[in-house]
């Protein structure tokens, strides 16, 4: 039953693979709260979905279709409400992920997936109004889905498909975490744990229900031990695996069944045998399983939690989340149990299909990931030194009003880059904090390696690990790079790059619906991050908190000076009244 306060309506327009593969065919999303939502049978709780139901519809099109379009009309609750095609790259569309959308507006959305030249696994989800703390984290309270973009021919060969959704669930809504998160009371930043994992199954756009015998809660969807994939004898299936998490890495295998990689990220890559998928938060992997000949028992699905991700695990958590392969209703279930050693994919030594030499690098930008306690008490993250805040003014705003000081760098406020038409850029990201960290890239995939590199969105960086990302500047507008991880992201792990500003002008044009939003909301939309018409005038634009200055500081050394005088002046008094000087009042 969906919450009476409204989200938003969402109309995309856009082609379903299921559907023919062809032609413009429109979904209607009427974004809402839903009470009562409980995919793990712990708690109910409410969460952001879909034509009152959660999850949301998985989205699956064709890239032979014409250009699609989607339209958003939010109406009566004041959420801001911002749907997230950023993980496509989107060549020459650099408003389409619009900062937020006010109650009552609407937007309308130009996506070229037939000119795109992208095909794969991808998902859509919601970050969503940086300046309303209280809306921000969508995804993390359900506006998360699937979305799959089909070519006129894959690639790699297989007789039918499905798709594996993994992600956290926590019980409280993301603002109440936020709160604890970045709080006085949390000075070491520890990140909300959540309360479990979750797994569950879609194909041809719908998911699948919960096995037979069984009930996840009243819902439709069927999750963890009451989901399955059902195997027919011989067969070749491809699993397209999305880690949707706010926090959690995942750990996937099934036993009795090999796995080979062909994709990562919406990249096809030679075959590549693994005994187990790991897979960072944002992440992708596709993976072929051929089923076995034998139907006389059936398997476990493993999607295990990485615990190295919480800085606690609270011992009523289940880090072990347990599906299962049915061959047979009636046939047993054979569950292995544990393996004996982790292991991450070497995602560099996969082969993409479709060869790209790298190109020489002509700029690099240094990029070092720090944790700290700031001058406000609460715990933020940095790259250099500096915290992200939102630009008062979202950048491509900025781009489009600043004509030629629109290549100032500084007009764009603190961690912001600007790179020109054809740079072929080094992001050299030195990981200096004590976890691991999946950093995605809006606009670009970028290369990892050398001869024919991998190109990915997403790339999860060890402790005290560096990664070296090139990409070439061939989409003109403004692109976020961030840690996925939605806590970092909140507490301020992300930059911006300002990408051929000039030719972005000229290629660009903002719909004035955009400029209708910023309006109704009262927000600035030109000028600099500040909102001035000026290159180096950044007035009134949030920045900080600031790491905490230990040693000496001035006020620190007037004190102490005070502190040391008057002990000097206590020890001569005593000393002088000692040999009989006279103390007066």
């Amino acid at each position: 039953m969906a919450n009476s306060r409204v989200l938003g309506v969402l109309t995309v327009a856009l082609s379903l693979a299921q559907q023919s593969l062809c032609g413009v065919h429109e979904l209607w999303w009427n974004i809402t709260y839903v009470n009562d939502v409980n995919p793990d049978g712990l708690f109910p709780r409410r969460a952001i979905g879909v034509n009152g139901s959660w999850p949301p519809p998985p989205i699956e099109v064709a890239t032979t279709d014409s250009t699609a379009s989607s339209r958003m009309e939010l109406v009566g609750y004041p959420s801001f409400v911002a749907p997230p095609w950023n993980v496509l790259q989107l060549n020459r569309d650099g408003w389409t992920v619009p900062p937020e959308s006010p109650s009552g507006g609407n937007f309308t959305y130009e996506i070229g997936v037939d000119t795109s030249g992208q095909w794969g696994t991808y998902w859509v989800h919601s970050h969503s109004a940086a300046s309303f703390r209280r809306f921000r984290g969508q995804y993390v309270d359900g506006l998360r889905a699937p979305l799959l973009l089909h070519p006129p021919k894959e690639v790699h060969t297989y007789d039918a498909e499905f798709t594996v959704t993994l992600g956290d669930w926590y019980h409280e809504e993301h603002a109440v975490l936020m709160d604890q998160f970045i709080s006085i009371a949390n000075p070491g930043g520890a990140e909300p744990v959540p309360e479990s994992g979750l797994i569950y199954y879609s194909q041809n756009g719908a998911y699948l229900g919960p096995k037979a015998g069984t009930s996840t809660s009243g819902s439709a969807v069927g999750f963890n031990e009451n989901a399955t994939l059902p195997f027919e004898a011989g067969k070749t299936y491809r699993l397209r695996i999305i880690n949707t998490s706010a926090l959690a890495a995942f750990y996937f295998w099934i036993d009795g069944h090999d796995m080979k990689i062909i994709e990562v990220d919406g990249t096809d890559v030679e075959e590549s045998a693994t005994d187990l998928i790991t897979i960072s938060v944002a992440q992708r992997y596709s993976v072929l399983v051929t089923a076995r000949n034998d139907t006389s028992s059936n398997w476990a699905i493993h999607a295990n939690m990485d615990e190295e991700m919480f800085d606690d695990v609270p011992p009523e958590l289940k880090l072990n989340i347990t599906s299962s392969v049915t061959y047979s209703a009636s046939a047993p279930l054979t569950d292995s149990g544990f393996i004996e050693e982790y292991h991450d994919i070497d995602d560099v030594s996969l082969v993409p299909i479709v060869a790209e030499s790298q190109p020489p690098v002509t700029k690099t930008i240094d990029l070092e990931v720090l944790f700290d306690t700031m001058d406000d008490g609460t715990n933020r993250a940095m790259f250099n030194e500096i915290t992200w805040n939102p630009p008062s003014v979202p950048g491509i705003f900025s781009v489009m009003s600043l004509g030629e000081n629109a290549t100032v760098e500084g007009a764009y406020g603190p961690l912001s880059f600007v790179i020109e038409y054809g740079d072929v850029v080094d992001l050299v990201i030195k990981n200096g904090d004590a976890g691991k960290h999946p950093f995605h890239l809006h606009g670009h995939k970028f290369q990892i390696g050398q001869a024919n590199p991998i190109r990915r969105d997403t790339v999860a960086i060890p402790s005290m690990h560096s990664a070296t990302v090139r990409i070439v500047a061939d989409n003109p507008g403004v692109w976020l790079m961030h840690c996925h991880i939605e806590w970092h992201l909140e507490s301020g792990l992300a930059m911006q790059l300002i990408e051929a500003p000039l030719l972005a002008q000229q290629r660009n044009k903002v719909p004035e619906s955009m400029y209708d939003q910023c309006r109704a909301m009262g927000k600035p939309f030109s000028g600099n991050a500040a909102g001035h018409q000026s290159a180096t005038d950044l007035e009134g634009l949030k920045v900080g908190p600031f790491p905490q200055k230990l040693g000496w500081r001035p006020k620190g050394i007037g004190a102490m000076f005070g502190c040391v005088l008057s002990a000097v002046l206590g020890m001569l008094t005593v000393i002088w009244y000692s040999w009989g000087g006279p103390i007066g009042e």
